[in-house]
């Protein structure tokens, strides 16, 4: 079992490199991850070609839902993206505050910030702002943002109480936040959890739903729901890379399975 540093490196070489090749490459591989799922393309990703806001050069294909799509963003807001990327969700973000807001997206691998800040001043945004950080200790200060959102990130983040410890922190009162993210239903084959491709691929980092729910009302957010869900399918030829024919067999047959969810919560 790899330490969090351990995992927070692995994540960080591993997208660091897909900051640096073409979106169809991250796309064809499992969450973007390189981990070389050949015969399906972007399986958890979600289509955002018809957004207003949306930026081709910043969308990587890494995500695995549209969490703007429901997280009541308003003109004027301040919005805070976790994870942010190559800047995807940001720009999308950006669109609906308008120029009186705010947005601001935090990662913690340097090449993605490159890429988003090469991208903003392509733009010449004024009102977008990235900054280098962990989403265990983000470099924001407390209630600050109206809204929060992210993409198929936090299920990267080893200790995702402390997470979502400093999504409550950085909220202001009445603020709000919509997460698209990775969960698990029953149990997933010791050979995928402990698949470091996968891991960063979105997939064996996954809690189960209901304590990664647990998590976010523990952390004390109220009015929790999931506004969107779907399951992701993998193939079987994804998945007998890390399987023998008859642990394949044994999966299919258990009822066992990999969700994308957008949950909504509130702090008071």
């Amino acid at each position: 079992m790899k330490s969090e540093q351990g995992i927070k490196n692995m994540v960080k070489e591993k997208y660091g490199r897909i900051a640096r090749q073409a979106r169809e490459t991250g796309a064809a591989s499992c969450c973007g991850s390189g981990c070389g799922c050949s015969g399906d393309v972007a399986v958890m990703a979600d289509d955002y070609f018809q957004k207003e806001g949306y930026v081709a050069e910043a969308d990587l294909g890494l995500g695995c839902g549209i969490p703007t799509d429901v997280a009541v963003i308003n003109p004027g807001d301040t919005v805070l993206d976790l994870g942010c990327g190559a800047g995807n969700d940001v720009f999308v973000a950006r669109r609906i505050v308008g120029e009186e807001g705010v947005v601001i997206g935090v990662d913690m691998t340097e090449a993605m910030i490159e890429k988003a800040n090469a991208n903003k001043h392509k733009l010449g945004f004024q009102n977008v702002e990235f900054r280098l950080g962990e989403i265990e200790s983000l470099p924001v200060g407390s209630n600050s943002v109206d809204v929060i959102i992210s993409n198929c990130v936090l299920n990267l983040v080893p200790n995702k109480e402390r997470a979502f410890a400093e999504i409550h922190r950085v909220l202001k009162p009445g603020g709000h936040f919509s997460i698209s993210d990775i969960v698990l239903r029953g149990n997933l084959p010791i050979p995928i959890l402990g698949a470091v491709e996968m891991y960063a691929g979105c997939v064996s980092g996954a809690t189960q739903r209901d304590e990664y729910l647990e998590l976010v009302e523990q952390a004390g957010f109220l009015q929790v729901s999931v506004k969107k869900e779907k399951p992701i399918t993998l193939s079987d030829e994804i998945l007998l890379e890390y399987l023998t024919q008859s642990e394949l067999a044994q999966f299919r047959s258990s009822g066992a399975m990999i969700e994308s969810i957008t949950v909504y919560g509130e702090k008071t």
